[in-house]
Formats: structure tokens, C-alpha cells, sequence
């Protein structure tokens, strides 16, 4: 820490987190003014972590890369579990372990980046090799798997997009890559015309109800249940013009107030934004966003190794694309992911996970401006 300076700290990063997570305390404070307490404790803890992580030098963290893969799995595994395992709203993807309940399909985004990282920095003669390439997908495909099966579809598709970045920007061979692509896209639409076939079992029955009610949200056997909130979440961030209505508190006069969201303050936090705060309120808490996003890769560019450049990159891309994600779903883009809004969305787990990952880019990019110097 002595060789550490403190005009290498990236307190523009910091600036922006700290920002948007105030925001989105605000925010959260109309949606369920009863949890607002519990995200400004949750930012406490996150930020705590988020220093701690930053000063300590990675490379020494990364060390352990294995066994951060195995008790990832093991937590994965155990919310499956009667004993430890904890249901809501018909999904089992919390767990309770002494006393503490969270959610290890958010960590779990953070240790893998982590381990990844770590993988292919000690194995980077290997990036040629097709049996490597094979082996890294068998690895990511079981950490996958166990997130599947919680059913968190949402957070498989995020992990998957986190796994491809890295592997692209690690330098593998771009034959592999664009054959996995020549591969997995026709099966997707093969999966897909599948799916929505009459008795198919392959997702569940509310998962492919979701995607039925986005093609269909007009469509009576859908309007009133699974589109309910995505048309009504449109029509909160259309009714919020360009100035907005005003932080209503739950207010009957809004579209969230009146109840037409349920749990507002989670995966339809930006429709509330968007209500209450109108085009330029949304509009700053996407550059937001996306300008730590972008921030976050352009640390990966100054990074003084690989291990740093996919631990940047990677918490970039979960950033970017879960941000991405979930304002699609409240704009009607997508179909209903479940997904968090990072820094906005009320989910203790989700910003201390958030919070841990720009803690290690924070690191990477004090150690890559040391090492330049």
C-alpha cells in the first residue's frame, strides 16, 4: 500500500457510483419508502468493501482463483437445497446461511470474472488450443447450469454475455468464437420455435409465458397477467414526458403508486424513474450507467496484465449489459428477465455484488498505473 498513490485513484469512477447510487435511493424511496433504509445500509457496506477491494494489490487475490470457482458452486448448489434454500415468488434463489439471507447468483457473477481472469492469464500460451477453449465452456456451462435451475434464465443469459466478452478480449482464436456463433445462433432459434410449441417443457411454464405475453401483449389471455407490468411500465415512462411528475411517494395519481407494478422498487425501478423524473431524469441515469461502463473498459485498456484487462472488462460488460437488460424490459424491448437495474435497483446482494466489482477495477487501475510508472 506505501507504493500505492493517491493520484492514481479513479475518484471520477467513484464519483459516478456514488452518484447513481443516490439516485437510486431516491428513486427507491417513492417506490417502497420501507426498504430505502435497508439500500442506504446495503451502499454503506458496498462502498466499505469497494475501498477495501481497490488497495489491495489483485494479482495476490487472484491466487486463490479456485477455490473462489469452488465455493461459487457450492452456494449455486446449495440454494437448490430444502435445508439452506429459500423460495420467492416461485423461484428458489436466495439462501439463508447463519442467519444471513442472499442471493448467489449476484456474487456469483464477481467470482467468476475473478476466476476467469485468473484462468487465462496462467494459461494464455493455451488461447490457440480448441481442447482449452472447450474446457473453459464445460467450466462456465456448470456454474450456468446451477444458476438455470433456481430458475434465474435472466442471470444465465448475463453470465454467458460476461463469459463471451472475456473470451474475446483474453485473444482467443476469433475461428473458435465465430463457430460457437455459427453453432449457438441457429440453435437458439431452434430452441426458441420450440418452446412456444403447445406442451413444451424446456423453460417453465411462467418463463414461457413471459416471452408469449412480449410477442402478445395486447392479446387477452396475457393483458391482465404476464404483460400487465410491462404495459403499464410503459405507460409510467411515456406519462413522465420530458420533466416528469414529481416524486410522488406512491402517490395513487402514478402508475406505480396505484399499484399497476408490483415491487416497483426491483426489476421496474427505471419505470418509476421515468414517471416521476420524466426523458432527462431516465436520460441521466443511463449515461450514468453506461459511462461507468465505458469507464470500467477503459481501465481494461490501461491494465498492467491480462488478469487485470478481463477483471475490468468484465465487470464492464456485467454493468453494460445487465443496465442494458433490464431497461429494455421496463421499455417493452424484451421480455420480463427479472434482472436488477446495477446501483438503482433496491437488492442488498446485487449492490454489494456491484459495489465488489468496481472495487477490483479500482485496483487494477491503481496497479496498471503504478507498474507504468
Amino acid at each position: 500500500m506505501r507504493q500505492l498513490s493517491i493520484k492514481n485513484y479513479d475518484f471520477k469512477l467513484v464519483l459516478m457510483v456514488l452518484l447513481l447510487t443516490i439516485l437510486g435511493i431516491i428513486a427507491i424511496g417513492s417506490a417502497k419508502e420501507s426498504v430505502q433504509s435497508k439500500q442506504i445500509l446495503g451502499a454503506a457496506i458496498g462502498f466499505i468493501i469497494m475501498v477495501v477491494l481497490s488497495l489491495f494489490d489483485y494479482n495476490l487475490i487472484l491466487k486463490f482463483y479456485w477455490f473462489y470457482y469452488v465455493i461459487n458452486l457450492i452456494f449455486l448448489f446449495l440454494v437448490t437445497t430444502s435445508a439452506f434454500g429459500s423460495d420467492s415468488h416461485g423461484a428458489q434463489r436466495w439462501i439463508n446461511l447463519f442467519g444471513i439471507r442472499f442471493q448467489p447468483s449476484e456474487p456469483a457473477k464477481i467470482f467468476l470474472i475473478l476466476f476467469f481472469a485468473q484462468l487465462l492469464y496462467k494459461n494464455q500460451k493455451k488461447l490457440k488450443s480448441f481442447l482449452f477453449y472447450v474446457l473453459c465452456f464445460v467450466l462456465v456451462l456448470i456454474a450456468v447450469y446451477a444458476i438455470y435451475k433456481q430458475p434465474d434464465l435472466s442471470t444465465s443469459i448475463v453470465v454467458m454475455i460476461v463469459f463471451a466478452v472475456m473470451m474475446f478480449v483474453s485473444g482467443f482464436d476469433l475461428r473458435f468464437l465465430l463457430g460457437t456463433i455459427a453453432v449457438v445462433v441457429p440453435s437458439a432459434i431452434i430452441i426458441l420455435y420450440l418452446i412456444l410449441q403447445p406442451g413444451s417443457d424446456i423453460l417453465e411454464q411462467y418463463q414461457k409465458n413471459r416471452i408469449l405475453a412480449f410477442l402478445n401483449p395486447t392479446a387477452a389471455e396475457y393483458v391482465n397477467d404476464d404483460a400487465y407490468q410491462q404495459n403499464n411500465s410503459v405507460m409510467a415512462i411515456g406519462s413522465g414526458q420530458l420533466l416528469g411528475k414529481g416524486y410522488s411517494r406512491g402517490e395513487v395519481n402514478s402508475v406505480q403508486g396505484g399499484g399497476f407494478i408490483s415491487e416497483p422498487q426491483t426489476d421496474f425501478i427505471f419505470a418509476v424513474i421515468g414517471e416521476e423524473w420524466g426523458f432527462i431524469g431516465a436520460s441521466v441515469i443511463i449515461i450514468l450507467l453506461f459511462s461507468i461502463a465505458i469507464e470500467c473498459a477503459l481501465v481494461a485498456k490501461r491494465a498492467s496484465n491480462l488478469a487485470g484487462t478481463l477483471i475490468a472488462a468484465g465487470v464492464s460488460a456485467m454493468i453494460g449489459f445487465q443496465g442494458f437488460l433490464n431497461i429494455a424490459v421496463c421499455t417493452q424491448l424484451m421480455p420480463v428477465t427479472g434482472l436488477t437495474l446495477p446501483f438503482v435497483s433496491y437488492g442488498l446482494t446485487s449492490l454489494v455484488s456491484c459495489y465488489a466489482g468496481i472495487g477490483f477495477v479500482l485496483n487494477v487501475r491503481l496497479q496498471g498505473k503504478q507498474i507504468r510508472q
